[in-house]
């Protein structure tokens, strides 16, 4: 079967990926030269603690798939770091608690530490903090270099080929398949088109699809220099308790009702979330934003509460940050839906929604199309 695959983020990538393991030929476009939406603005994640009870198989089934691919292809950066979310009240400490003793604690490697066992396995915190809840699960990738060492083993397949600075203009389904029109005039056909448009809701997704049940959620983040040492966990702190829900129920109630955040924290419905990049910089974020239309400009006080609260972690100034910035990314307006499937035509489907959850959940949501629509 040939496929024509519309986007180059992390979600179309994966469904390429799935389609050329299973034997398929994939012709994928992408209108930038490279990827630069929510894919690469993110902190390359693979992310199972916070995953609810419904989404957690899939999480699982994702984590290992990246573990392979990993194996398979070394340039992504893949490794089994774990995290580590830091508590600093008895509030927080309650909803990890909860969290180690619940049902799942041992299918997401959940573990209660005490200081001196969460400075055992990441030396570098130093800071102030009552404990941590080790997450051994969680892993992370190379955000920035995952996609195109993806498409480089696709493409030593040679079933695979990818068009970049190719804007897709229209799709119209044939009695046989349907065929992709692009911006220089280019005529792709195939048996089945994809197209994976992360937060683009107009243009091309809105003719094939009218409106669809996702928003839009804009987040700011930031980029350090070399720690200068290891930071061999993930971290995240207490106020991330409140975002993800895995943590749902009567302590994550307790906190909320109990503990505010912080004046900048809750105007920016913030958490932290903080990885170290194979070059030894930290990524740090992050804030979330639901209500068009977003600023173009990103705000101070965001990055000057997570530089204290890291550094209050760490026990010491950070390096100096040399990048900030801003991303968008589409999220299923559902609660309950992990990402949007929307049928345009007999041969043609638009998926997107995933909801800062694509680096995560983008193997395990390929290979789930793959098996819904029998590639």
């Amino acid at each position: 079967m040939r496929l024509v695959i519309i986007g180059g983020g992390i979600l179309g990538t994966a469904h390429a990926l799935a389609a050329v393991r299973r034997g398929h030929e994939v012709v994928q476009v992408e209108r930038e030269t490279e990827a630069r939406g929510a894919t690469v603005r993110n902190f390359g994640l693979v992310w199972v603690s916070g995953r609810s009870a419904a989404e957690l198989e899939l999480t699982l089934r994702s984590r290992q798939l990246w573990e392979e691919i990993g194996g398979k292809v070394p340039a992504v950066g893949f490794r089994p770091a774990g995290s580590i979310t830091l508590v600093r009240t008895p509030v927080e400490l309650a909803v990890a608690e909860a969290a180690a003793a619940g049902p799942s604690a041992e299918a997401r490697g959940f573990e209660l530490l005490d200081p001196e066992q969460v400075r055992a396995i990441n030396p570098a915190l130093r800071g102030k903090f009552f404990a941590g809840l080790h997450c051994s699960t969680d892993a992370a990738v190379e955000s920035r270099q995952a996609l195109p060492a993806l498409r480089a083993y696709l493409a030593a397949t040679g079933r695979y080929t990818f068009h970049a600075g190719t804007e897709a203009r229209s799709v119209t389904d044939t009695a046989a398949g349907a065929t992709v029109l692009d911006d220089q005039g280019r005529r792709f056909d195939a048996d089945l088109v994809l197209a994976c448009p992360g937060a683009a809701h107009g243009g091309l997704t809105r003719e094939l699809v009218g409106t669809l049940p996702v928003r839009r959620v804009r987040l700011q983040m930031m980029q350090t220099a070399p720690l200068g040492e290891p930071l061999t966990t993930a971290i995240a702190d207490g106020d991330s308790f409140r975002y993800y829900p895995g943590f749902a129920g009567a302590e994550v109630d307790t906190l909320n009702r109990e503990q505010s955040q912080s004046a900048t924290a809750a105007e920016h419905k913030m958490q932290l979330l903080c990885v170290q990049r194979l070059h030894g910089g930290l990524t740090i974020g992050d804030t979330h934003e639901y209500d068009e239309p977003f600023a173009f400009d990103v705000d101070e006080a965001p990055y000057e509460h997570l530089t204290a609260v890291t550094e209050e972690l760490l026990g010491r100034k950070l390096p100096q940050v040399v990048r900030r910035w801003a991303g968008v990314y589409s999220q299923s307006t559902d609660p309950t839906a992990i990402v949007t499937r929307a049928k345009a035509g007999e041969h043609t489907w638009v998926i997107t929604g995933p909801g800062g959850r694509g680096m995560t959940l983008g193997p395990a949501l390929g290979e789930e199309t793959a098996d819904l629509l029998d590639l």
